[in-house]
């Protein structure tokens, strides 16, 4: 049984070293990689060189078969065009078979956002008078205040916090730093955690960390440990939503967008390389001047 283990190896280097791609990443692409891998072994075939467009076309008809999501199988083949197309560069196979593969088209998912009266509920869900509940409020207030991802704030250290101008140092997505600031809410749930909770929760770790958010053996916290604490907001604030940390961001750029944000800033505060990312958020601003217009122009309505 062939595993390809060379050529995926090669590539999985290349990701890291040149094109500063994070774990997650490189996880997704070695997922997709070991799908086909596996399909060329069933269908027998034990050379990259062997596989041509035809034989994508059936390994995609294999991934529908499975009832993959549209979206699904597009990252599947972006995944199958760079690494081909790495194994062309290499001159490890003479041409890629990926080459007049298209993309399906995708289904636009509108991102879901919590409303004003729903946020009032989660920011009075914590007890502020404990360690933890210090630090919950803090992760709450810090993500809707500046849109960052959960994995962004996971990483943040103390040094990266500058409260003398507002600021955190956020370490984004291939390895690109940014400066998002925060607001006077976010300012006092972070000085009340770090100076307070935080000094609490660090002297029950047998190693003392830089990190921010703390669990509570005074270790840093995990994206999952986030994840569930944001849950649990939700159920004391007895909410019947579904809450996942992107939704707190998705929140962020609405809400920012539609208090008169240029979309340009939007995209570098939410970190966004293309601004074909951050347009997806302007359907709730489209909606929301619609209304203002037609609850405001005297000839909107009769």
């Amino acid at each position: 049984m062939k595993t390809f283990s060379k050529e995926l190896n090669s590539f999985i280097t290349y990701l890291k070293i040149e094109k500063n791609a994070s774990p997650y990443t490189i996880e997704y692409y070695k997922n997709d990689l070991e799908k086909l891998f596996s399909f060329l072994n069933t269908e027998g075939i034990a050379s990259l060189n062997d596989v041509d467009h035809k034989v994508i076309r059936v390994f995609l008809t294999f991934l529908y078969e499975q009832q993959l999501s549209r979206r699904t199988v597009s990252r599947n083949i972006s995944t199958l065009r760079s690494f081909f197309s790495f194994l062309e560069r290499e001159e490890i196979i003479d041409t890629n078979p990926v080459n007049h593969i298209s993309l399906p088209k995708t289904e636009k998912n509108i991102p879901g956002f919590f409303y004003t009266e729903e946020l009032e509920k989660l920011f009075e869900a914590n007890d502020t008078s404990t360690p933890l509940g210090q630090r919950n409020q803090a992760i709450l207030e810090l993500l809707y205040a500046t849109g960052i991802r959960v994995s962004e704030l996971q990483q943040l250290q103390l040094d990266d916090v500058d409260f003398s101008i507002g600021t955190i140092l956020v370490h984004g997505k291939g390895r690109k730093d940014r400066y998002v600031p925060f607001g006077k809410f976010a300012e006092n749930a972070l000085k009340k955690y770090i100076y307070e909770g935080r000094e609490k929760l660090v002297t029950l770790a047998k190693t003392p960390s830089s990190t921010v958010f703390l669990n509570s053996r005074g270790n840093p916290l995990t994206t999952r440990g986030i994840r569930l604490i944001l849950n649990k907001m939700v159920e004391r604030a007895a909410l019947t939503i579904h809450i996942h940390p992107h939704k707190l961001r998705h929140t962020f750029a609405t809400h920012m967008l539609n208090e008169g944000a240029d979309l340009r800033t939007v995209q570098e505060l939410l970190g966004h390389e293309k601004l074909s990312s951050t347009q997806i958020y302007t359907h709730v601003t489209k909606d929301h001047l619609r209304n203002i217009y037609m609850n405001s122009h005297p000839r909107a309505r009769k």
